[in-house]
């Protein structure tokens, strides 16, 4: 497998934190489309590769102890800055459709592992997205 980019590598959160409960909602895909669009960190990315970047992904994930390979490549693909970055992606998919389930608890719970992030920065995440996606 070739290396990844560091927008690949978020690309690569966000892509995973939908597809765990082996359904991408429509929610979640737009999501990932606006932020890959919007955010700054993916300043210099060819939106147009998004999908073949998905692909790349869930091709990856649906092999052979995939998810732990897609955990590592992008804990070895990001600087430590970016890392928090990252969970914060993927907890935005998870949050993204308004219901979270097991899978996506057990997926962002190794993923804050993997990325060795400390408890209250994942807490801080968790609670902002919590925040955003909360109706009336």
């Amino acid at each position: 497998m070739t290396a990844l980019t560091p927008h690949e590598a978020l690309i690569y959160a966000m892509v995973m934190a939908s597809a765990v409960d082996r359904t991408m909602s429509d929610g979640e895909l737009a999501r990932i489309g606006e932020i890959v669009q919007h955010l700054p960190v993916f300043d210099g990315f060819d939106p147009e590769r998004l999908i073949a970047v998905a692909q790349d992904c869930t091709a990856l994930v649906s092999g052979n102890e995939g998810l732990d390979i897609a955990l590592e490549i992008i804990r070895d693909t990001l600087p430590p800055r970016l890392r928090d970055t990252a969970y914060a992606l993927a907890v935005e998919i998870v949050a993204a459709d308004r219901r979270v389930v097991a899978e996506e608890l057990r997926l962002l719970q190794l993923l804050r592992d993997r990325l060795a992030l400390d408890k209250l920065t994942a807490a801080a995440i968790e609670r902002s997205a919590e925040a955003r996606y909360r109706p009336l």
